[in-house]
């Protein structure tokens, strides 16, 4: 069946097609990998840097600024304000894990001239709560991730202006307490959206089916959270200088690592896999991808975009895009 929806909107994209947006990139490298990422549905997405320093963070996003392409809607600061423990800490550096601080922000920031839209921030790192109300009140969104806070932590940060949970139910701690605990005080937070990578690898099927139930579908936002292995056969790739290695199953970790280093999906299978894992119709996951991150951002989506919908097989494949 041939349908037609918005253009797809990611809020989280470390890379892609080869292409690793933590290291510097040539303008050829961006036009691939932003021509590639079009190719599964993607007509805006946000260009993710995780915990840097200061320099490698401006190596990384000179480039961006300078490559004219609409589809690059805003630049998104994963860390470095997030919690430096094992398991919450994820993927990131544990030596550029920082301090919250208003004036390293601002460095970015004006590095960044202006770009960064969204920013993920653990609450319970020292000078947290300062920094989320200092970027409400710039009119940049604030998420929760990377964290081990405590119920009573997450809540502060959502008072402070904290409106979206960074791919929940990772960046975390592999064992918690069974209740309370932070992802509980996420999923029950209506001031809190939520994004999910629903890649099969992240969250079992289960998980996102519950999540979703609790956030609402018109609370969910999906994101891939890909890096430069996504869109590319198995083998090894790097994140931030970091190698991984992508899986046949299209895991993706640091050899003999427990913990998952992005991942390699794509906006279009994320959309079929909700649909399997959750129940919902293919028009109630849609907007997940595209309306809802949009107007997140206080945007509208961008372009068109027609695909086939294998229903029997949950296989959504992108035919044309008009961006």
């Amino acid at each position: 069946m041939q349908i037609e929806f918005p253009g797809f909107f990611d809020l989280q994209v470390n890379g892609f097609a080869g292409v690793d947006f933590n290291e510097p990139c040539t303008p050829e490298q961006l036009h691939h990998a932003t021509t590639e990422i079009r190719a599964t549905g993607v007509t805006q997405f946000l260009p993710t840097i995780i915990t840097s320093s200061r320099d490698h963070f401006a190596s990384c996003v000179h480039p961006l600024l300078h490559f004219a392409d609409a589809a690059i809607a805003g630049i998104h600061l994963e860390g470095p304000y997030i919690s430096p423990l094992d398991g919450a800490r994820g993927a990131h550096p544990r030596e550029q894990v920082c301090d919250a601080s208003i004036e390293d922000f601002k460095w970015r920031q004006d590095a960044a001239q202006g770009r960064i839209v969204l920013v993920t921030i653990a609450p319970e790192v020292p000078n947290a709560l300062a920094l989320i109300e200092y970027l409400v009140a710039q009119k940049i969104r604030v998420a929760i991730g990377h964290t081990a806070a405590t119920p009573e932590q997450i809540r502060d940060g959502i008072n402070a202006g904290a409106t979206l949970s960074t791919h929940l139910g990772n960046g975390c701690a592999n064992l918690l307490p069974r209740h309370p605990n932070f992802i509980w005080e996420q999923l029950a937070a209506d001031e809190l959206c939520a994004s999910f990578i629903v890649d099969g690898h992240h969250l079992p099927a289960a998980t996102v089916k519950s999540m979703v139930r609790a956030k609402t579908p018109a609370r969910t936002i999906l994101v891939t959270d890909a890096i430069a292995a996504a869109g590319c056969a198995p083998g090894v790739y790097t994140i931030s200088g970091m190698q991984v290695e992508l899986q046949a199953s299209g895991r993706v970790a640091a050899p003999g690592a427990a913990n998952l280093a992005g991942s390699s999906l794509a906006m279009n299978d994320a959309v079929a896999n909700t649909v399997r894992f959750t129940g919902l119709a293919l028009a109630d996951v849609l907007p997940m991808a595209s309306m809802q991150p949009a107007n997140y951002l206080g945007l509208d989506p961008r372009g068109t975009v027609i695909a086939d919908w294998d229903e029997s097989n949950y296989a959504l494949s992108v035919t044309t895009v008009i961006s």
